[in-house]
């Protein structure tokens, strides 16, 4: 099969769960005997621009002309089979489903976030799960300033939810939602139902030599607030309380927004080690070592991939109980859920792990179950080529016309006749 990635890539410098998603399918594709193609922007790129192209980013958010030419050239020297679109969000716009409808290609969309309703992409508001936007436009979006906690920058985010949502409901041949959590929180776009699919992440079996359990529980992701890591300091420091200094040690490995605040809180308790930003290897075997893997996360999570990644070695999740964690984990049988954004839940959790090793083995155990059960990354694979058969055999099929007839009138035409 011939496939090709559509991916607009997060900074270098920021871990993203979505770009190793993207890569680590993109191998797994190629190593099965497809032929992949890339086309793909980094928002690194931003940084080499000059002040008046910055100033022109808000409308490429809306609408990437170059996008639309670049990828129809691709289109054509390349002709695959299947698009495969991931993240289009700021430098690609969903010029690239114009361009998929115009070189007759199906398109198929993994869904990473909730960006296609809210404007911040992650239904979060001033430290809280919000979903004001969830069924309704969101131009609560501007008024509370969304997206970088900016009224101005929050009107191109909140418009391109507004404006495309046509042309994500209607030139997509099959969709593909990484939770049926995270599906059904969407469920206010009304998708074709019958083009919908749920598909977990495909996550790769790692070869870690198995070690002894050490007393640690881990940390490991992006140092954000959306994450729960100011939540986990708080936790940590209240079941520090209670432990003193024979209880268990944290491992934070990540980097992030708030990694000068851990840093400094870290400073003062010897418990805690900062391993960084380390290598997806590297991770493994922190968290193929720990009893725990914690994961505080306050937004509602559409994937936790770091929950699977320690289900792979063994290794059980303690978690915040909503969004796709309560659907990833069994508690008591294969890891832990706590009370979302509540720390003294989490400190009585890491409590339960200190005091209680054998019984996290045994869930340990079943969580490597859980994952040859449903997450095999052979079957991931091949559930992915079988939504790629869908949509090869059941494109969206538009009405006869000029293509300029099915974008939004304001956009109109342009180099011409073009998008």
């Amino acid at each position: 099969m011939r496939i090709a990635l559509v991916h607009n890539r997060y900074r270098s410098n920021m871990p993203s769960g979505e770009n190793r998603v993207v890569d680590t399918e993109a191998e797994a594709l190629a190593a099965a005997g497809h032929q992949v193609s890339r086309f793909e922007k980094h928002n690194d790129e931003i940084d080499q621009w000059s002040w008046a192209r910055k100033a022109s980013l808000p409308a490429r958010v809306l609408w990437s002309q170059q996008t639309y030419r670049d990828l129809s050239a691709a289109l054509r020297a390349d002709r695959p089979d299947v698009v495969h679109v991931h993240n289009t969000f700021p430098l690609l716009s969903p010029a690239v489903l114009q361009a998929c409808r115009a070189a007759a290609v199906p398109a198929v969309t993994t869904i990473h976030n909730y960006r296609l309703a809210c404007a911040s992409g992650i239904f979060f508001r001033d430290g809280a799960v919000c979903h004001e936007c969830a069924h309704r436009r969101p131009a609560p979006a501007v008024q509370h300033g969304c997206y970088r906690d900016s009224r101005i920058a929050s009107v191109p985010a909140a418009l391109a939810v507004s404006v495309h949502r046509p042309a994500w409901k209607s030139l997509v041949s099959a969709y593909i939602f990484i939770s049926a959590a995270q599906r059904d929180l969407l469920a206010g776009v009304r998708f074709p139902p019958d083009r919908v699919f749920v598909r977990h992440n495909l996550i790769p079996r790692r070869d870690v030599p198995k070690t002894a359990r050490t007393r640690t529980v881990i940390y490991a992701g992006r140092l954000a607030e959306v994450k729960g890591v100011r939540l986990l300091m708080a936790a940590w420091d209240q079941y520090l309380e209670r432990a003193g200094r024979d209880g268990l040690r944290l491992v934070v490995a990540g980097a992030g927004p708030l990694q000068a605040e851990v840093a400094a809180w870290a400073a003062g308790r010897p418990s805690v080690e900062l391993a960084g930003e380390v290598t997806s290897r590297r991770c493994a075997e922190l968290i193929a070592a720990a009893r725990a893997i914690l994961v505080p996360s306050t937004w509602e999570e559409t994937f936790g991939l770091v929950v699977v990644e320690g289900m792979a070695v063994g290794t059980p999740a303690i978690a915040a109980g909503h969004g796709s964690l309560a659907e990833l984990i069994s508690p008591g049988t294969d890891g832990v859920l706590f009370r979302p954004g509540d720390p003294a839940a989490l400190a009585a959790a890491i409590a339960d792990a200190a005091a209680h090793p054998e019984q996290y083995e045994t869930y340990g155990d079943q969580a490597r179950k859980t994952y040859a059960h449903r997450f095999d990354p052979e079957r991931s694979l091949e559930h992915l080529l079988d939504i790629y058969r869908f949509a090869i055999a059941h494109p969206v099929r538009h009405p006869a016309g000029p293509l300029a007839s099915h974008l939004p009138s304001h956009l109109g035409r342009s180099d011409g006749g073009n998008p």
